[in-house]
C-alpha cells in the first residue's frame, strides 16, 4: 500500500485478500438475512456492495480515494472461464445448439431494442442520442470495457466532454442492477411454474454443502489447477495468433475455447502424468470455478468509486430505470417462453438478467446462486457464456457504429 496526493493505492495481495473479507463478509450477511437466500442474491454481490459503500463514506468524510490494483483480479477471471470451457462436453455443446442459436437471437434484438429505449429516454432530457447509446449497449450489455473503449470516440466525434464518466456510471449501474435482478427473476419463474430440474446434475460452480458430497484431495486441487493452466497457455498462443490475424478478444474468451477444445479432444483412457482421468466435472474443478467467480466479483464491485456517479445520478438514473423494466419484461415474456419453459429456461432467465444490464461474471454468479439453491443445469452453463463472452461482443461492435451513425 502506498499512499500519494490524498489517494490511498491498495496493491494486487491486499486487493485480493480483501475480496476474499468482502466475499465472507457477504456470506455470513445471507446467512443472517433470510430475503437475500430466498431471492438467490450472490454473496459476493452483498459484500461487494455494502463496501463500495463504506469506501464511499470514508471518502465523503475524510476525503480520501481508495484505489486497487486489480490485475489478480483478472487472472482469476481467467481461471473462471477455463473452468467453464473444461466442463463442457461435445454432447451439451451440441444439445445446446438450438437454444444457443435462439438465446443469440434474442440477445442482439435485445440489444437493438435496449439502445432504441436509450436514445428515447435521452431526448426526454433533450440530450444528444450518444448519451442514450452510453446507456445502451455502449455500457450495459458491453460492460465496462466496452464503455471505457467507446467513449473517447463519443466524446470526440459528438462533443460529450463526460463521455467517460457516463459510460462507467451507467456500466456501475447496471452492474448493480443486474447482480440483483437475477435471482428474484428466477425465483418468481420457479415458485409460479413449480419447475424442477429433470435430473440431479454436478454443479458447474461450487460444491455441495451435504456431508456426502465427495472428498477432495490435495491432488484433486492440484490436478485441477494443471489441467486449468495448460488449457490457459494454449488460450494464451490461441489469443495471440487471433491477435495477428487483426482480430482482437478478451483472453478468457479463447481460455474457454481452449478448455472446450482440450476436454472433447482427449480421450478419457488417454494416461496423464497425474495418474488421473482429466477433470472435466470434477468436484475440485467446481470447487476452483466457484472461488475464482466469488473473488473476481467481490473485487469488482468493492472497487466501485460510487462518488464519481452522483452528478450524472438523474438522467443515468432515468436511463437505467427504463432499461430495468425492459430487460425484465424481455426476460418474463420473450427469453423464458423461447427458451422451453422450463427449469433450465429459468436458470438461462437469471443469467440474462446478468447479460443485459451487467457483464458474463455477473450472469454466471446469478446462475450459480440459482443452481446451488434450486439444481443444477448445464445446459445454461453452456449456452449463456458462449453467447455472452464471445457472440455479443460481435455484434456490438457492429451495431454501436450503426447506431451512431444513424440516430
Amino acid at each position: 500500500m502506498d499512499w500519494a496526493s490524498g489517494t490511498l493505492n491498495i496493491g494486487s495481495f491486499f486487493a485480493v485478500t480483501i475480496g476474499i473479507l468482502v466475499l465472507f463478509v457477504g456470506r455470513r450477511l445471507n446467512s443472517m438475512f433470510s430475503p437475500l437466500r430466498e431471492f438467490s442474491i450472490p454473496e459476493p454481490v452483498t459484500g461487494g456492495i455494502l463496501f463500495s459503500v463504506l469506501i464511499a463514506l470514508v471518502y465523503v468524510i475524510t476525503g480520501i480515494e481508495i484505489e486497487f490494483d486489480l490485475m489478480a483480479r483478472d487472472v482469476l477471471l481467467v481461471y473462471f472461464f477455463t473452468t467453464i470451457g473444461i466442463n463442457a462436453s461435445l454432447k451439451d455443446l451440441l444439445k445446446g445448439g438450438v437454444p444457443l442459436i435462439i438465446l443469440l437471437v434474442i440477445t442482439i434484438g435485445y440489444m437493438i431494442i435496449q439502445n432504441f429505449t436509450g436514445i428515447s429516454v435521452a431526448a426526454m432530457f433533450d440530450l444528444e442520442s450518444a448519451v442514450g447509446m452510453l446507456g445502451g449497449s455502449v455500457s450495459l450489455i458491453g460492460g465496462h470495457g466496452t464503455a471505457i473503449a467507446w467513449a473517447p470516440r463519443i466524446s470526440e466525434g459528438y462533443g460529450i466532454t463526460n463521455a467517460m464518466e457516463i459510460g462507467i456510471a451507467s456500466a456501475t449501474f447496471g452492474l448493480i442492477l443486474a447482480s440483483l435482478m437475477g435471482g428474484p427473476i428466477a425465483k418468481f419463474l420457479i415458485t409460479r411454474y413449480d419447475l424442477k430440474p429433470e435430473k440431479k446434475e454436478e454443479l458447474d460452480i461450487g460444491v455441495a454443502d451435504e456431508s456426502q458430497a465427495e472428498a477432495i484431495t490435495g491432488f484433486d486441487f492440484l490436478d485441477a489447477i494443471f489441467a486449468i493452466h495448460i488449457c490457459a497457455i494454449l488460450g494464451f498462443i490461441l489469443n495471440e495468433a487471433i491477435e495477428e490475424a487483426g482480430l482482437q478478444l478478451p483472453l478468457f474468451v479463447t481460455c474457454l475455447f481452449a478448455g472446450i477444445v482440450m476436454t472433447n479432444l482427449i480421450p478419457s483412457s488417454f494416461p496423464r502424468i497425474s495418474g488421473t482421468k482429466w477433470p472435466s466435472r470434477k468436484p475440485a474443478v467446481a470447487l476452483i470455478a466457484d472461488v475464482s467467480l466469488g473473488t473476481f466479483l467481490a473485487m469488482s464491485l468493492m472497487s466501485m468509486q460510487l462518488w464519481t456517479l452522483v452528478d450524472l445520478a438523474g438522467p443515468i438514473f432515468a436511463i437505467l430505470g427504463a432499461q430495468f423494466i425492459v430487460a425484465v419484461l424481455v426476460n418474463l415474456l420473450i427469453v423464458f417462453p423461447a427458451m422451453g419453459k422450463n427449469y433450465d429456461a429459468a436458470v438461462v432467465c437469471s443469467g440474462f438478467g446478468g447479460i443485459s444490464l451487467g457483464s458474463t461474471p455477473t450472469a454466471m454468479a446469478n446462475m450459480s446462486a440459482v443452481s446451488q439453491r434450486y439444481g443444477n443445469s448445464h445446459q445454461a452453463f453452456i449456452i449463456v457464456p458462449l453467447v455472452c463472452a464471445f457472440f455479443i461482443d460481435l455484434a456490438n461492435a457492429l451495431i454501436i457504429p450503426y447506431f451512431l451513425a444513424n440516430f
